[in-house]
């Protein structure tokens, strides 16, 4: 016979939402369950944000040795020990994991179910020696890799991101398909720990991002060395002996290309399967569970967050949901989500950083009244000390100054935009940045450039001139 808990919240999922959503409510003196299957800390502790992360910090190591020549500084070539470096990479996952840890929940006040979960009927959960009915369900049971129907695919060896960070030989020969953010990252990351990397993509290198900013990065992928082929069909995948053909249809001709190692990088779709949803009267699909601006499901005492949910899957959304699922969850405030300040970046060399609308969404909203502002990274003296001459910061306003969206490629970018995602979340206008004193040399004085253009072609108009000539007769 099952136990019966009784709970004002019970979390389906200890991933980033569950996790954020399960300290507040227990911290907040809400009696509190968490229920999680596998591992602590979920996707972005385990095989996404932080192991993908401390790999690219692994690789610019090599690469900064590689590139510290032109400093008058020269090193030999790196030796790269792989399997050191995937130990390095768990280290750090290994340093984070207390934070997400069971124990840590419990200690908070939660009680933890390390099982799976299943509604029973809208009211209650099946897990383990337990069954949980709570005033208010979460369901944050994230998201798995998406894997394509290629042909031959189900019997060829690949990775996916929650195996390759266990992989310990460094690839000859990596070929990556899906040129998304986590392709794009690992593709970097493995090319500069000297693999040969091809990275295939059905449409283009980041589809989500500004083209220009995009062909930045491209130009520096291919520059060191990454085999970029975009617009092209995957036709077949087969294991030729220790290597993997993958037959491809690049401009509707058929060619093969052969590789050591296959990692699949082509999306994520939401983990629903035997949640017994249905028995909850939950609705849902195979791109996400159906929420409503409150992030209620279809019925009401559930919510959902997260992954699961579809749209941006990133970890500070997980976040942001945890806020809105907390106050309508505990205190009945009807707060309501919005992906208006929503930003995102891609951890290449350089980043990607995103916030608002880009160029083109905001004409295709606003018409020819939209103007952009840039400043290029060119022209700024702490780039060009650390030696670098790419990249840019392009933001798009309204005609009266509002900050419609930002897009920053180049160094830190990441970074640098919490300015401009701080001044589109309060509605603060362009004259609140051009305004501000930065420290010189710093890369920040690019936004200080780019907003202050909003006001250069008034500011040294033939009008402003003849003002300063009459005031001057005065004295």
């Amino acid at each position: 016979m099952a136990e019966l808990l009784k709970a004002d919240l019970c979390i389906i999922g200890a991933g980033s939402a569950g996790l954020s959503i399960a300290a507040g409510s227990a911290q907040m003196g809400a009696r509190t369950v968490l229920i999680e299957a596998h591992r602590m800390g979920g996707d972005c502790l385990n095989s996404g944000c932080v192991p993908s992360k401390s790999l690219l910090a692994a690789a610019k190591v090599a690469h900064v040795v590689r590139s510290s020549a032109k400093t008058g500084i020269a090193f030999q070539e790196p030796r790269i020990e792989f399997a050191q470096t995937r130990r390095y990479v768990h280290d750090v996952i290994q340093a984070i994991a207390p934070h997400d840890s069971v124990d840590r929940f419990k200690g908070l006040g939660c009680q933890v179910i390390e099982a799976s979960a299943r509604f029973v009927d809208r009211k209650t959960v099946a897990a383990g020696d337990f069954q949980v009915r709570a005033r208010r369900f979460v369901i944050a049971s994230g998201s798995r890799p998406y894997v394509p129907p290629i042909e031959g695919l189900e019997n060829t060896p690949y990775f996916t991101n929650e195996t390759i960070f266990e992989n310990t030989v460094l690839p000859e020969h990596i070929i990556i398909i899906g040129a998304g953010p986590m392709g794009a990252e690992m593709a970097q990351a493995h090319r500069r720990l000297g693999a040969r990397v091809t990275l295939l993509d059905a449409a283009r290198l980041l589809p989500r991002d500004d083209p220009e900013a995009v062909e930045v990065l491209r130009q520096r992928l291919s520059s060191e060395g990454v085999e970029i082929i975009e617009s092209v069909e995957i036709v077949r995948v087969a294991l030729s002996g220790s290597e993997i053909d993958i037959t491809i249809n690049d401009n509707s001709r058929e060619r093969t290309l052969r590789g050591s190692h296959l990692l699949v990088a082509a999306g994520r779709r939401p983990n629903v399967a035997d949640l017994g949803l249905e028995a909850a009267g939950v609705k849902y699909d195979e791109k996400r569970i159906n929420v409503d601006a409150r992030l209620r499901t279809a019925n009401k005492r559930i919510f959902a967050a997260g992954d699961v949910i579809g749209g941006q899957l990133l970890t500070h959304a997980a976040g942001y949901h945890a806020s809105i699922v907390l106050k309508n969850a505990l205190f009945r405030i009807p707060a309501k989500k919005s992906a208006s300040d929503l930003p995102w970046v891609t951890y290449t060399d350089p980043e990607l950083a995103q916030v608002g609308l880009t160029e083109s969404s905001a004409k295709q909203l606003h018409g020819d009244s939209v103007r952009v502002l840039r400043a290029d990274f060119a022209q700024n003296d702490r780039a060009r000390a650390e030696g670098i001459s790419d990249g840019f910061l392009k933001a798009v306003v309204s005609k009266r100054g509002s900050i419609l969206g930002a897009t920053i490629v180049g160094p830190h970018a990441g970074e640098l935009l919490l300015p401009w995602t701080l001044a589109i979340a309060q509605g603060n206008k362009i004259g609140a940045l051009a305004g501000l004193t930065v420290p010189y040399p710093t890369l920040s004085e690019i936004t200080k450039r780019a907003a202050g253009s909003y006001f250069t072609p008034a500011l040294f108009s033939p009008r402003i001139r003849r003002l300063v000539r009459f005031l001057g007769v005065f004295g």
